[in-house]
């Protein structure tokens, strides 16, 4: 079966023939037809297997068929009729150059969009008007929200490697960007794996899709050796390096569980005489291009890369694999020895597998349905009584755990003001000097806010002394958390008035109560004239002493809140 026979064009063919492609693969077979018609389509392929092939000919054939009114004389007007949404800038560039060379003879314009680089040359891009548009969703929700992407005419929409999209958490990304399309369109979605998480969102984008299944669900390709190497984990490095040296490994494709990981084993690879650079998300995108350019053409021996950032990595003859660490999901090796063994030819896959490993070991059999074959190399035995250690989680990279995006970035809470030097922070007591929670939350506390445990007020030297022996006349109470509620509500208001009259403020704050067992609870025995604390205490004559029962009994009267002190 040759391309011409699947429904494309002169030029399509042309251009694809100039590639040195004379006949399309098993995926290429069924899809180009399929999305010829107009459908939705669901498609399970392996990378490697010609699937961008698969869905960017159709699309560039379906938009060449109605792109008379797009001529370049209506450069400004020209829509983007189809968008490509990809999980990786690598792959995103990568998708995008295929786009571009098989559209050679075609009067079409495509961009690609992605972050790490400037977004002014994208948005001149789009001001000249393209066609197709290939993307990474958080770029892509920049520009929508910059209003610098015009998508009200979207013909076309792809989800390409899906499955790695959901593991990094872009659904939230993509859910957003729906909303965005037209409801009206064309949707293709392509993934190696097929999880519960994928069949959800399939059955929640497409409309009674055609499905297509070119390998068995979660396989690994079959052309590709596996082979795992029992081994201490001191010593993964040094086995590493034998084996590169020993067996004259060229292009060789390491991954690594972190990014710390792979920097430092890049560097202790170097350090042994082995050409190696990293390649991760907190590379720069210039980094990340020329470590990949010198890796294709040959000049690097070894890319040591985590599974984000390999994901655009596309060689048709990468001999080589290596999981310097498994990966803590399952699907990922699935994906990671993926990269070889591509396009019909051969490939070595080839795990380096400590005592730490072994679960991730047994979860990755139990999802490929095959034991992988097990080799001790001679001099590199493990240590049979080596006890395994916990696995830190990989850190910033995706997963599943990423947060949404967000218009603008979520504020941080204020932080409180420190205290004065010397003097403490406010704190609201309640019965016996201890502190309330309860009150607590009425003194709006901003420090409560910052999720801070760690109190900044220093500790009281009598916090459990009770009130019996408590120095009272050295206390400096700091103000009440009930000082503006009404007394009838104040946790103390039950209290024998000779107790609540003992544990007076002498320094003057909160609201005067009565030592009078007479009076009614919350009676306010402060004089009218206001004085102070000082010339309360001063005698004025026997009468005014008199009128002040609670001087007489020995209770002391303080001003309320309201005076202002």
């Amino acid at each position: 079966m040759s391309f011409d026979s699947l429904g494309l064009s002169e030029p399509v063919v042309r251009a694809v023939q100039e590639l040195g492609y004379t006949s399309p693969t098993p995926i290429q077979k069924q899809a180009i037809p399929a999305v010829l018609e107009g459908g939705d389509l669901l498609a399970g392929a392996q990378t490697g297997t010609g699937k961008t092939a698969g869905f960017t000919l159709p699309i560039l054939e379906r938009l060449s068929r109605s792109s008379t009114g797009h001529e370049s004389g209506a450069r400004a007007a020209r829509p983007v009729r189809a968008l490509i949404l990809t999980p990786t800038r690598e792959l995103a560039a990568q998708v995008e150059a295929s786009v571009r060379a098989y559209g050679k003879y075609l009067k079409l314009k495509s961009t690609v969009l992605f972050g790490g680089v400037g977004i002014n040359p994208q948005i001149e891009a789009l001001k000249r008007g393209v066609d197709l548009v290939v993307a990474t969703p958080g770029r892509l929700l920049d520009h929508m929200q910059q209003k610098t992407i015009d998508v009200s005419r979207l013909e076309i929409l792809v989800l390409d490697e899906a499955d790695r999209m959901l593991d990094m958490g872009f659904i939230h990304d993509i859910k957003r960007v729906l909303a965005q399309l037209p409801k009206k369109r064309q949707n293709l979605l392509f993934s190696a794996t097929f999880s519960d998480e994928i069949k959800a969102l399939a059955d929640s984008l497409l409309q009674a899709p055609a499905l297509i299944e070119v390998a068995r669900r979660n396989t690994t390709a079959e052309l590709v050796t596996q082979t795992i190497y029992p081994v201490d984990r001191e010593r993964k490095r040094e086995l590493l390096t034998h084996l590169i040296k020993t067996r004259n490994w060229f292009q060789v494709l390491v991954f690594t569980r972190t990014k710390h990981g792979a920097n430092r084993l890049a560097e202790q690879l170097t350090k042994d005489g082995v050409s190696a650079l990293a390649i991760h998300g907190n590379k720069s995108q210039s980094a990340r291009t020329r470590a990949l350019a010198e890796f294709k053409d040959g000049t690097l021996q070894v890319l040591v890369a985590t599974d984000i950032a390999a994901r655009g990595i596309d060689i048709d003859q990468l001999p080589h694999v290596v999981n310097f660490d498994l990966p803590n999901v399952p699907e990922d090796y699935v994906h990671r020895i993926g990269r070889t063994g591509r396009a019909g030819a051969t490939g070595e896959a080839v795990s380096l597998v400590c005592v730490d490993e072994r679960q991730l070991l047994k979860d990755i059999e139990k999802l490929i349905k095959r034991a992988v074959p097990q080799e001790v190399i001679p001099g590199f035995e493990p240590d049979p009584t080596a006890k395994p250690e916990p696995i830190q989680p990989r850190r910033n990279q995706g997963g599943t755990n990423r947060q949404p995006r967000s218009d603008q970035s979520r504020p941080q809470p204020a932080r409180a003001k420190e205290p004065a030097s010397g003097r403490a922070a406010p704190r609201a007591e309640t019965r016996g000097g201890q502190t309330s929670d309860a009150n607590r939350v009425d003194t709006k506390r901003v420090d409560a806010k910052r999720g801070d445990t760690k109190r900044s007020d220093p500790k009281r030297a009598d916090a459990r002394r009770p009130d019996s022996t408590r120095p009272d006349a050295k206390r400096a109470d700091p103000k009440r958390a009930d000082a503006k509620r009404p007394d009838s509500t104040r946790p103390d208001a039950k209290r024998p008035d000779a107790k609540r009259g003992a544990e007076s403020d002498k320094h003057g704050r909160g609201p005067a109560r009565s030592g009078n067992p007479n009076a009614a609870p919350g009676t306010d025995t402060r004089k009218p004239d206001g004085r102070n604390k000082r010339q309360e205490m001063e005698p004025r004559g026997r009468d005014q002493r008199a009128s002040n029962p609670g001087a007489l009994l020995g209770g002391r009267s303080r001003p309320s809140a309201a005076s202002g002190d």
